[in-house]
Formats: C-alpha cells, structure tokens, sequence
C-alpha cells in the first residue's frame, strides 16, 4: 500500500483563524497516515487533532498510534482534546523523543491536571501507553517509522515514512542551516538519513528570508533554506509546512511562488494546505 498523507493542521505556534487565514487552515502541526482498518497512524497533537479525533470516533477505529516529534505547545495542545482518548474501547499508544530528564509520560502529565486542566489523567477512561522511540524503525499497519534527532530547541524528533514502495519525511520543526546545508554530504545533514531520496519531504518553510534574520536559532527555516535542503536530501517533491500564524493567504502564496522560482525544477513545492491528502 502507497503512502496517503491528510493534512489536519499546517500552521506554526498557536493561530486564530480569520478572513485572511482561511484558505490554508489556522489548526496547527498534525498529519494523518492514512490506513485501512481500525488503526490511525498520527504524526504530532497540533490542534488539529481535535477534528480528526471526531472523524476517528465517527470511522469507528479503535487503535492509535500518536508520534510526536516534540513536546512544544503547538504540537500538543489538541491531545488534550482529543476524543479517542475519552472513548473506554479506544487503545492510544503515544511514541516521542528521550529526555535524560522526565519520562515522555511524566512530561506530557504536567498538562492534564489543574490548573492547567480541570481532569486529572487518570480520568481518562482510554487505555493510554507512552512510549519512548526506539533507535531502530518500528512498524504500525504496514508502514515502517523510522526516527532521528534534528536541529531543533529541545528533543525533537523527524520521521521517515515508508509504505508499498513510497516514501515520506515529515520535519515540521527544523532549522539545518545552523549545521550548513549546500555542500555538505547527505550523511551530515540534519536528518539526512530522513529524508534522503524521499518522494515527499514535508519541510518547514516558517519564514521570508528577511524574517529570518531576526529569528535565527528559533528552531525554524526561511523558504529558501526548505529549497536548498530538499535539493541537498534529493526528495522529488517539497511541501512547504509550519506555516507563521500571522501570514494570511497572500502572504503564504507570495513564498511558494518564491519557492518555486528557487526550485526551478519539473516539480514545483506547494503549500500544505489544511483538508488535503497528499498521494504519495
């Protein structure tokens, strides 16, 4: 089975939706694996899980596997919300980054008790278990997740995607430039081993160029650093994710035809797009 790639949330930190923001979504970071069966596959708890979690309830699946990246807001705020987890037939299996410190769960704890939630997690009635990603791929429903540290704040994870032949990377968060990205070997770029040869990378492209400047070691890419990284791995097709919160519809138009003109090659980066599903 091909990979099948649904875009639930696109957007970087926490945005509101307006008149401006409406074409490209305002839910943040969460990709949907699409699966046949009772299983979903789900990278990262951005706010868009929270309709996806309903149209989970709605499909009648009963087992989840959630792999998150990081423990940023923007990619966790919607677990919270997320209903397969108030559903007592429901299995939610929960991967993410090491930490010399915390347990992944005691870490993701801290935000389902007061004050910060009005339920403790023991309420929760799902059966829920953490677990740490291991250095070797793992395999869920035919398509094997493989994971690596990247250039990132804090432990943040990448993950390769493979399926029937198909292949995904998915680096929301990620700023390789600060390791050098032209002219270094694949082996040594930041997550290389990722998103080598991928048919889709979805990368983030957060910032202009000029935005950029000022944000330097946030954790986060400018357009042309998503371009020349996807011409570094030599994925075929790039699409541009982690959008800023406070760039409307145009704003983001404006960077993937500025994308493009850098790309100048047979396939053009596009814009994640809340509601679509990339065929890979």
């Amino acid at each position: 089975m091909a990979l099948c790639l649904r875009i639930w949330g696109c957007r970087g930190s926490i945005a509101t939706p307006t008149s401006e923001t409406t074409k490209y979504g305002g839910n943040t970071s969460c990709v949907e694996v699409v699966l046949d069966g009772e299983t979903a596959l789900i990278l990262d708890a951005g706010t868009g899980i929270r309709p996806l979690g309903l149209d989970l309830i709605r499909r009648g699946t009963r087992h989840v596997h959630l792999f998150l990246t990081h423990l940023h807001l923007d990619h966790l705020e919607g677990l919270r919300f997320f209903a397969p987890l108030w559903d007592p037939q429901a299995t939610v299996d929960i991967w993410g980054p090491r930490s010399p410190v915390l347990s992944l769960r005691d870490r993701i704890l801290r935000s389902f008790s007061p004050p910060l939630f009005p339920l403790d997690f023991r309420d929760i009635p799902a059966r829920v278990s953490f677990h740490d990603m291991p250095a070797e791929p793992c395999e869920v429903a035919g398509v094997v997740v493989a994971s690596d540290r990247v250039l990132h704040p804090g432990p943040t994870l990448g993950f390769r995607l493979e399926s029937g032949g198909s292949t995904a990377a998915y680096l929301p968060d990620h700023e390789p430039v600060l390791a050098g990205i032209d002219g270094v070997p694949v082996d040594w770029l930041s997550a290389g081993a990722l998103a080598r040869d991928v048919d889709v990378l979805l990368h983030d492209a957060q910032y202009t160029d000029d935005e950029y400047g000022t944000r330097i070691g946030w954790g986060h890419s400018s357009v042309g650093d998503a371009v020349s990284y996807c011409r570094a791995v030599g994925a075929d097709r790039l699409v541009l994710f982690h959008h800023e919160p406070e760039h409307s519809d145009e704003a983001l138009e404006a960077l993937e035809q500025q994308a493009r003109v850098l790309a100048s090659g047979d396939r053009p980066p596009v814009l994640a797009r809340e509601g679509t599903t990339i065929d890979v």
